[in-house]
């Protein structure tokens, strides 16, 4: 567990989120730029494929990876960046930038891998930043398992701000991927199992660094 003590030095510069954040925006719009079959060819090339022949590429390594930075549409790119921001920021200051960028990539990469293994059909296309956003996810919750989330709930015509502990929220979270991964809606055409896997590694990740975070917040704070 993690206690925040008072300290007069400044939070040090969290530029691994935003640097995220614009890498995602301008790999989508790049991404657009393309038309029709030009586009189709671009998601097939750079995206990750399904079944072992798509695993045993020669170049399923930079696919894993270089999937994360492309989305279908403007609702499957900004569903990732809000929950980006929300997660990534408090996770990146605890952690620092360059770990966090590798619980980013390693943990995407991961959640592709799990998705291609799972999904049956082969040669299908996995594009997204979803497995990495859920690996920030995990590892803020391993973080900050006491904090607290805010939640704005529609009552009637008003709409009321409340706080629910983050356990509680990422936890229903978690249970309706796997949930999902088998009932749920749009099945096949999200890879409900890579959000799955990623938040497992980003957990876990989160606890086998946990000692190496907690020196530099000591270190930080000048203990």
């Amino acid at each position: 567990m993690f206690i925040p003590l008072p300290s007069r030095r400044k939070p040090s510069l969290r530029w691994a989120t935003p640097a995220l954040f614009a890498l995602l925006w301008l790999a989508f719009l790049w991404a657009k730029t393309r038309h029709g079959a030009m586009q189709d060819d671009l998601l097939r090339e750079w995206g990750a494929l399904t079944g072992m022949a798509g695993v045993l590429d020669g170049h399923a390594a930079l696919r894993l990876v270089t999937a994360l930075f492309l989305h279908a549409d403007w609702a499957h790119l900004l569903g990732n960046l809000v929950f980006l921001l929300i997660f990534g920021l408090p996770a990146e200051q605890a952690m620092g930038p360059w770990r966090f960028l590798l619980l980013f990539l390693f943990g995407g990469a991961a959640s592709n891998l799990a998705a291609a293994l799972a999904i049956p059909a082969p040669d299908n296309v996995i594009i997204g930043a979803s497995g990495a956003v859920s690996a920030v996810i995990g590892a803020y919750l391993a973080l900050f398992p006491t904090a607290k989330l805010g939640v704005v709930l529609p009552l009637g015509l008003f709409l009321e701000f409340v706080k629910a502990p983050a356990s509680l929220l990422i936890g229903i979270w978690a249970l309706l991927q796997v949930v999902f991964a088998y009932i749920g809606p749009a099945f096949g055409a999200v890879a409900w199992s890579a959000h799955i896997a990623g938040f497992l590694f980003g957990v876990v990740f989160a606890l086998f660094v946990r000692a190496a975070i907690a020196r530099r917040m000591r270190k930080r704070m000048g203990y």
